[in-house]
């Protein structure tokens, strides 16, 4: 018999597949967020705390913000933009999703994050490289494979000269395809950063959380130039 979260799952998988069928790759995200009705565990990604994974980094390579301007990808409730202003960063976060950044803006009461509805194709003009710390969580993995690239090429041009990125992702072995939703990254596509100029500071591999089969997680630091 499914749980709870296994039914959450396959029901937001089937969403994105209706929207996707229609040739819309990316409205299926405000629709998890608005079906929700202000539930988070109805959202399979939302658990109202940083990622774990992120976090074990964090805290192991002590980052502290020090006021440098920072940017969360595809922030959906705010989770690690919170996190990363509780570092002292100075916290920019955006979603596609009009209905996350809402309920992230309610979450983030008190703290002095700039929120904004943006798609990460047509971002606001003045943020390419404009920030010290890119943070990328669950963003790559869920959007076609067949944008994968032009996901990471716009990811990449946030980063400023010196500044870090930081990817979170579901992984799987460059020979290794892609069956379903979400569509895990090889570090053979995340080598692509380094067309950029970037450099791999750090890599880990860390087992996933899921009951069956367990979907490892890439936690890979880069820094620009």
């Amino acid at each position: 018999m499914a749980n709870v979260e296994d039914i959450v799952r396959e029901r937001t998988k089937q969403v994105a597949a209706e929207f996707g069928e229609r040739g819309d790759h990316f409205g299926w995200f405000d629709e998890i967020y608005r079906n929700a009705q202000g539930d988070n565990e109805q959202i399979p990604w939302a658990d109202l705390e940083p990622n774990k994974y992120f976090k074990v980094w964090a805290d192991g390579s002590e980052l502290k913000g020090d006021g440098k301007k920072a940017l969360v990808v595809g922030c959906g409730l705010g989770d690690d933009a919170i996190f990363l202003h509780d570092l002292g960063f100075r916290v920019t976060a955006f979603d596609i999703a009009p209905t996350a950044i809402e309920w992230a803006k309610k979450l983030s009461e008190g703290r002095d994050i700039d929120y904004s509805v943006a798609d990460l194709f047509k971002p606001d003009p003045q943020w390419p490289g404009a920030f010290d710390f890119v943070l990328e969580v669950y963003t790559i993995q869920p959007l076609p494979l067949e944008m994968r690239n032009d996901v990471i090429d716009a990811i990449a041009a946030f980063v400023k000269n010196d500044g870090e990125l930081v990817i979170v992702t579901r992984g799987r072995e460059d020979h290794e395809e892609p069956v379903e939703l979400p569509w895990p990254v090889s570090r053979k596509e995340l080598s692509r950063l380094e067309t950029h100029g970037f450099k791999q500071t750090f890599f880990e591999e860390m087992p996933g959380g899921e009951d069956d089969l367990p979907i490892p997680r890439f936690v890979a630091v880069y820094t620009k130039g």
